[in-house]
């Protein structure tokens, strides 16, 4: 029975340690996703540096082909927080009702979307599929109906 006794804070301290090293394994995964989503960025065969200044992308139209992968840089040189957001008109009208409805939100979820705080940079791959017209427009309030987008020819 002593025998038993002895093991009893052994066991413990082991089981105190696999639940440590079961927490630090979890963040580790979270780290391999966000590697793993920025090594995909990176496979694109176009790179676009753009700059969000104020309330306008230093950019206004982009041509690029159909099925071509862009990875877009940007790099939010003002003092606010800029978002860019990829799709064709009603997505972006679309877009712009939701984010009026949602106020405040990171577009870090979104497949075809991201936001970039005031001095940081962001990179965002998208692959043109069809032929059209789409757009990269910024959702913060009232930047997109300022003018804040690009104009994407699909061609």
């Amino acid at each position: 029975m002593t025998h038993r006794l002895r093991r009893l804070p052994l066991i413990a301290a082991a089981a105190a340690l696999a639940t440590i090293v079961a927490a630090c394994g979890e963040s580790r995964g979270s780290s391999s996703a966000t590697t793993a989503d920025a090594a995909a960025v990176s496979t694109g065969a176009r790179t676009v540096d753009i700059a969000m200044q104020d309330i306008k992308f230093d950019q206004t139209t982009l041509t690029v082909k159909a099925g071509e992968t862009v990875d877009f840089r940007f790099t939010n040189t003002g003092k606010i927080a800029h978002d860019a957001f990829i799709g064709d008109t009603d997505a972006q009208m679309e877009h712009e009702t939701e984010m009026a409805q949602m106020g405040d939100m990171s577009h870090s979820a979104e497949e075809a979307a991201i936001t970039v705080q005031p001095g940081a940079s962001g990179e965002l791959a998208y692959t043109f599929t069809e032929p059209g017209t789409y757009e990269v427009g910024c959702h913060q309030p009232g930047h997109y109906g300022a003018g804040m987008k690009i104009e994407v020819t699909v061609g």
